[in-house]
């Protein structure tokens, strides 16, 4: 059952060194206060999930909290590469980084099937490429028509983290917009938070909303402007200037490391 909560005392209690952590968000409602707090309580030899690994994951990386990085598409969105994640790839820095590639679709049947306690996804991609001999799926025949597709190991993560607009004050959550795979990261996921914008008395429904009830998340932690950089539908918009910057902040390690220290080691979660 959902506990409201302060976003320190969450990640305090809910993520753990050597976990599999996924923090989604699909340009939207990406957590990046979340992994704010994950760097600044030190935690190492992560697995971390993610569809489409920008910003925050490259500062994770960068900070030294991760050993492997479970993706699809990688990079800072319409800017270039993730130049923390490429240290480590090439140059071991701060520590070597194992990767496993995956489709778009992939990660996503991979999620789905973890949110349905199914072992594996199923997709009829990775077929045609190098791809599947460099990582970790399974051929597989349909035994209805005999027709070869690709099994996708499930994604059960130790800790999901997703943001969302709004939370009640039992825990319920709600969210709108581009939802990504919100819903099923926390389904997946032995332990799950969610950041939220605002809490409200009640959740007033909108349509194509996403509602998670309290009885699937295990801490509620109100930090509003928590998905900055990337946008919330209906409180702020993408700073598209700081992508753009953070091209040049990652590019070398003396200048990343000072921009950590001063923006995100510095800072304390109240809320």
């Amino acid at each position: 059952m959902a506990e409201l909560v302060p976003l320190r005392t969450a990640i305090e209690q809910l993520v753990r060194d050597g976990d599999v952590v996924a923090l989604e968000g699909f340009t939207h409602l990406i957590p990046h206060a979340a992994g704010h707090e994950v760097i600044r309580q030190r935690r190492r030899d992560l697995t971390l999930v993610r569809m489409t690994p920008d910003v925050v994951y490259d500062q994770l990386v960068g900070m030294g909290c991760a050993r492997k990085l479970v993706f699809s598409w990688g990079g800072n969105p319409g800017v270039g590469s993730l130049h923390r994640v490429r240290d480590a790839v090439e140059h071991d820095w701060p520590r070597p980084l194992e990767l496993e590639e995956h489709s778009h679709a992939g990660m996503a049947a991979a999620y789905a099937a973890g949110a349905a306690n199914l072992p594996f996804g199923v997709v009829r991609g990775y077929r045609d490429t190098d791809l599947a001999s460099q990582t970790n799926v399974e051929r597989i025949t349909c035994p209805f028509t005999g027709e070869q597709l690709a099994a996708v190991p499930a994604h059960r993560p130790d800790a999901g983290i997703v943001h969302a607009q709004q939370a009640d004050r039992r825990g319920n959550v709600q969210l709108w917009g581009i939802t990504g795979v919100q819903k099923e990261v926390v389904l997946a996921s032995k332990r799950s938070i969610v950041t939220v914008e605002e809490v409200v008395d009640e959740l007033e429904p909108r349509p194509g909303a996403v509602v998670l009830p309290h009885w699937v998340i295990d801490a509620v932690s109100h930090v509003p402007g928590g998905a900055h950089p990337s946008y919330a539908l209906g409180y702020y918009d993408r700073d598209n200037e700081f992508y753009v910057r953070w091209a040049e902040i990652s590019r070398e390690r003396d200048i990343f490391a000072q921009w950590m220290e001063e923006n995100v080691l510095r800072e304390s979660v109240l809320a």
